[in-house]
């Protein structure tokens, strides 16, 4: 009798480890399903942004005109942001009258919230608005280029500009976010145009056949677009733009038509800067080399170190594949990445642990 009463008493424990083991395995696929369904239904969250430090105040001086505006447009690159607060730090300490810059950032759609705050805490006088710049409207024209960070659609974003910022804006100045300004912008902003619709530094010394491949060169049709012109290079990271002439000009689809031909006949490797050259070379204005004292961050393979080149600066542009930030925290600087980390916001954790 006792032998059958253990035997019944083990016969419900195992009965009662089995029920246990069903429903931990139940609720375990039911708790993993829930994570399934919510990844699948929240929107994309930002990713986790940098601190920064909050920037002194920049006030306006005795002779500046309240109502002058100076405006300028960036992306709001989250893997860029760290450069795009310092370039706009230098903006703000080197001009004579920093509340009349007035800043037009584009960034992509579901981090506006997270990017506005950010620049908010950091600059809590700055005049900005953000616009959502859809990455649709280029993703199917881009094509594969020598270096993934060009082929980003904010890359392309500046194409678009002149439809997304307000149509009471008549001229704008474009940077990229890899740059310091150590002059005051106004000057830049002051160019006069002649009737051109981009004012940049051009460089006719340099090669232009190398931005074009033999597809391009070999064909008769394609060529005519240069004829009569005397194609310089210049960079798209610093350009001053009418942006009336751009919007009456259609250049926008001017630009599109020759990312379709590109994606036909590869006839170049560069992101967006080749359709620029096509559409422009030999037909902008052009400005003192001062405004951008551009290939810092070395070529677009290695990021080599570079030095500077003569003559005075007002712009420092770290385009190529090194950026000062992500050299000095390796602790592998170049000597040309000092002159950029005085404008340098970023608030480490040892920052935060010292303070």
């Amino acid at each position: 009798m006792a032998s059958r009463s253990r035997s019944y008493t083990q016969l419900l424990g195992l009965l009662s480890f089995i029920l246990l083991l069903f429903l931990v395995v139940i609720t375990t696929t039911t708790t993993t399903m829930a994570v399934r369904v919510g990844v699948i239904l929240h929107k994309p969250s930002a990713p986790s942004l940098p601190v920064f430090r909050e920037a002194p105040a920049f006030r306006n001086g005795d002779q500046c005109e309240a109502d002058h505006h100076i405006h300028i447009a960036m992306t709001l690159d989250t893997n860029y942001l760290r450069g795009t607060m310092a370039a706009v730090l230098s903006l703000l300490q080197h001009s004579t009258c920093p509340e009349n810059l007035s800043f037009h950032f584009l960034s992509l759609p579901h981090f506006e919230n997270d990017l506005f705050s950010s620049i908010k805490s950091t600059f809590p006088y700055l005049n900005f608005k953000i616009y959502q710049f859809d990455p649709n409207l280029v993703r199917s024209k881009i094509s594969k280029s020598i270096r993934q960070a060009l082929d980003q659609p904010l890359n392309y974003a500046r194409i678009y500009l002149a439809d997304i910022i307000p149509s009471s804006v008549d001229r704008i100045i474009y940077l990229d976010s890899d740059l310091v300004v150590v002059d005051d912008i106004e000057k830049l902003w002051h160019v006069e145009m002649e009737g051109k619709v981009v004012a940049a530094p051009e460089y006719c010394h340099a090669n232009f056949t190398h931005y074009f491949t033999k597809a391009f060169w070999s064909d008769p049709v394609l060529v005519k677009v240069l004829e009569g012109k005397r194609p310089c290079y210049f960079n798209t990271g610093v350009m001053v733009v009418d942006v009336d002439k751009w919007r009456k000009g259609l250049y926008t689809q001017k630009v599109e038509e020759w990312m379709t031909v590109q994606k036909q006949k590869r006839i170049y490797h560069l992101g967006s800067l080749p359709p620029f050259l096509l559409i422009f070379a030999g037909d902008i204005k052009a400005v003192n080399h001062r405004w951008n004292q551009h290939g810092l961050g070395g070529d677009n393979f290695e990021g080599r170190c570079r030095t500077l080149h003569p003559g005075p600066i007002s712009l420092l542009h770290w385009s190529g594949k090194g950026k000062p930030w992500l050299r000095l925290d390796s602790r592998k600087p170049c000597i040309v990445d000092h002159l950029w980390a005085p404008y340098d916001l970023y608030r480490s954790s040892r920052h935060s642990l010292e303070e």
